[in-house]
């Protein structure tokens, strides 16, 4: 897959992309998902750095970082969220000090997925202090591999540390890893979340990727079917529901794809982020219920008492009660919809 490009097969192929147009790639992942492959690569390079430096990246930041992402060289992790600034991420607080050729960066970023293996970090931060908080933000790549970055791995209540906390003290970016103009990292950053949340495959091969069928098979141990079919008719529905709202989720997604001509949409992936994370909670919430007592193992030890799929299920559980919040809180998401997409007044 890296020969053909195919890691990244709408890239251009100068940067170890296929080049494939938009057609061409839809064809891909629809033959992709008819055989059951998985994609070739999946990162935060390939969703969410990538298509960013393809957009507002210089000639030479392109070259440097996108073919080593295509070849799955480097690991890339985000730095966004910070202490007093998750949902309201505009109020970042950590700052980058012009040094004449670099950037020191001081402050602390939290939640960053895969700080611990990654080799480097696309960041915002504070440029400009005295301007207004959307203002006087910058788009900035650094290396992790430096003294002056810490990363302190969290420890969640699903038993897992798929987050850490990272801390900069005098860590240094260089000029040439400014993503954009100065002070308007904003602009990026704003793109980038869209790269994350409507990648062509994520649209085309949408929906919540929780099948129904693992839920009727499970209604069918738990519960038991009376003439060939689940025997609580309240759960028939349930089931029913979901699968209808699964489909119209994938049908509203592979829509914008038509509609965006192959771009990624706009503002629109706030509804995708919205209504996505809470088709998953109700996917797990749903299994866990018709499972009874058995649904919530013990999540924090090796409990004899629970087989290991039973554990796995229930930190899943625990895991999704979070895709409400992480990524702007979907309180925030609607206001955006609100805003953006309805044109609502303030």
């Amino acid at each position: 897959m890296i020969e053909k490009g195919w890691t990244v097969p709408n890239w251009p192929t100068a940067y170890g992309g296929g080049g494939l147009s938009h057609d061409e790639y839809l064809i891909l992942l629809q033959e992709m998902a008819a055989i059951q492959a998985r994609p070739a690569l999946s990162s935060f390079g390939t969703s969410m750095i990538g298509p960013t430096l393809l957009e507002f990246g210089s000639e030479a930041q392109k070259a440097r970082h996108l073919p080593r992402i295509a070849r799955a060289e480097v690991e890339w992790c985000q730095g966004y969220s910070e202490p007093g600034s998750g949902s309201d991420l505009a109020s970042l607080s950590t700052q980058a000090t012009d040094q004449g050729d670099h950037f020191l960066i001081n402050g602390q970023k939290i939640w960053t997925s895969g700080a611990q293996h990654a080799d480097w970090m696309f960041c915002l931060v504070r440029t400009d202090p005295a301007a207004p908080k959307h203002k006087g933000i910058s788009f900035l790549l650094l290396p992790m591999d430096q003294s002056g970055v810490e990363v302190r791995p969290i420890r969640l209540i699903s038993g897992e540390s798929r987050f850490n906390e990272t801390f900069f003290t005098n860590a240094v970016a260089d000029k040439s890893d400014l993503v954009g103009s100065l002070n308007d990292g904003w602009t990026v950053g704003k793109r980038l979340l869209q790269h994350e949340r409507s990648g062509m495959e994520s649209l085309v091969n949408g929906g919540a990727k929780e099948d129904v069928m693992t839920l009727v098979e499970e209604a069918r141990e738990s519960i038991g079917e009376l003439e060939g079919r689940i025997a609580d008719a309240s759960y028939r529905a349930e089931l029913l529901q979901y699968e209808m709202d699964n489909r119209a989720f994938r049908y509203a997604q592979r829509r914008a794809v038509e509609e965006s001509e192959g771009g990624t949409p706009g503002a629109v992936t706030s509804i995708f982020k919205v209504y996505g994370s809470e088709l998953q909670q109700t996917y797990y919430d749903l299994l866990l219920r018709m499972r009874g007592v058995r649904g919530v193992g013990d999540v924090m030890q090796d409990n004899p008492e629970f087989s290991p799929a039973e554990t796995a299920r229930t930190r899943e559980w625990l895991y999704y009660r979070a895709a409400s919040i992480y990524s702007g809180s979907n309180e925030v998401q609607r206001n955006i919809i609100a805003k953006r997409v309805l044109g609502l007044p303030d």
